[in-house]
């Protein structure tokens, strides 16, 4: 993607110089781009082509309204993990056949108000889970369309925290357990099979997992079938990664990955969907950020910056590494520096050791590959306001997120009458 780029000497998000993204909104702030969400949407349906298919956003990735609309317009499905995320995408104007609900622990709340909405799937992780739809759809007198998320046993070579496709997982029911909840459909009137859906984790970096999981699923299917289920389509997740930095592993192409689809379960004549989220929108997005000094420690400089752990956990959660480029360029030598926020939290780190341009206070960062798992994620520890949000749209940028008055957040708590 060329959506954030230098001219001049200072860097653009489309043709927006985000020293006017700093003026409209202050740092910290998570910058979007709009035709980066196009573009990579595009480039997906476009590699599933003469294929049927329906590309579900997976909301929990970024799930601001603004990128929402963007997606909805583009003919996007959704899938969301939670009550408030369905809430969400309907309040974006997205009809609930184009949600697929998936999740570990819905409640009987969520999965009524799921039904009343109408959606197009719940994707169902355990026997207890599909006992509970089926009571709830038979008292709403509805069936529940249904794919039972399968876990395959795969390792899918990721970080630990969000592999989801081992034995030792919490996510799934263990495949050869799920035949039998197929089979038994005939106690479960509130219950319509509809497909099997597959997730084995996130920011994969191999065809080889996908491809070992796939064709368990292309098997599943093939035996259902042959017992007198109907499964009209299959759910394969998502989970393709993305190059951070320099020192990530270049994954597989988008088109490598439809390919592999094609070839492992093209030919069964099911509906194809795909729950990308992280691919979507991680490289639409960067966290802007000012230096607030510069600190000179017993053998390293550090950049203090405002924003912090708070504002993007990835770093400090999933020792993840996102490329830190200055907003204005120069000529200068590079110097080695940590780049590190406010927070009182030696964790809060963003970088050791790499090589900036000399940097002042009141200078610029900009953290890129940041418009995945970065606002969602963010809290407002240390009594810190969340992070404000801008989306940028050719020359056009507006504030899709305020940045909430520190008043905001006091005036949530309550003093009780005794004290």
């Amino acid at each position: 993607m060329t959506s954030f780029e230098y001219r001049n000497g200072i860097l653009h998000a489309e043709d927006v110089a985000l020293p006017e993204v700093e003026a409209l909104a202050g740092t910290p702030v998570y910058v979007y781009s709009a035709n980066a969400v196009r573009s990579q949407f595009r480039r997906l349906a476009g590699a599933l082509a003469n294929l049927d298919h329906l590309i579900c956003y997976s909301v929990k990735a970024n799930s601001n309204q603004a990128i929402l609309k963007l997606l909805a317009d583009l003919g996007s499905g959704f899938d969301a993990v939670s009550g408030g995320e369905i809430a969400r995408i309907l309040a974006a104007g997205v009809p609930g056949d184009r949600i697929v609900f998936s999740g570990v622990g819905k409640t009987r709340t969520e999965l009524e108000g799921a039904l009343a909405a109408g959606v197009r799937q719940f994707n169902v992780e355990s026997e207890p889970e599909l006992e509970l739809l089926n009571e709830v759809a038979m008292s709403m007198r509805r069936a529940a369309p249904v794919a039972l998320r399968v876990n395959p046993d795969v390792d899918a070579r990721t970080h630990s925290k969000i592999a989801t496709g081992t034995a030792e997982a919490k996510f799934g029911i263990p495949i050869s357990r799920a035949r039998g909840l197929y089979l038994s459909s005939e106690r479960l009137p509130g219950i319509r099979f509809t497909g099997v859906d597959v997730h084995i984790g996130s920011q994969l970096t191999s065809l080889e997992p996908f491809e070992d999981a796939y064709r368990m699923v292309a098997g599943m299917v093939t035996d259902l079938r042959s017992c007198g289920v109907e499964i009209d389509r299959i759910d394969l997740g998502g989970g393709l990664g993305v190059a951070y930095d320099s020192s990530c592993s270049e994954p597989p192409s988008i088109e490598d990955w439809c390919g592999l689809i094609r070839k492992t379960v093209g030919d069964l004549g099911c509906e194809i969907d795909l729950e990308p989220g992280r691919l979507m929108v991680a490289e639409a997005g960067i966290l802007l950020s000012s230096v607030i000094l510069v600190k000179q420690g017993h053998d390293r400089r550090f950049l203090v910056v405002d924003a912090a752990m708070n504002d993007l956990i990835r770093p400090a959660m999933y020792d993840s590494r996102h490329a830190i480029l200055p907003v204005r360029r120069s000529d200068e030598a590079p110097m080695p520096f940590d780049v590190v926020g406010p927070i009182c939290e030696t964790g809060d780190r963003f970088a050791q050791q790499i090589l900036l341009q000399p940097a002042a206070a009141g200078d610029m960062l900009a953290f890129m590959t940041a418009g995945a798992y970065g606002s969602v994620m963010a809290s407002e520890y240390n009594s810190r306001p969340l992070v404000a949000e801008v989306l940028v749209d050719g020359g056009n940028a507006a504030v899709v997120r305020a940045r909430p008055a520190i008043q905001d957040m006091i005036s949530r708590d309550a003093i009780p009458h005794w004290l």
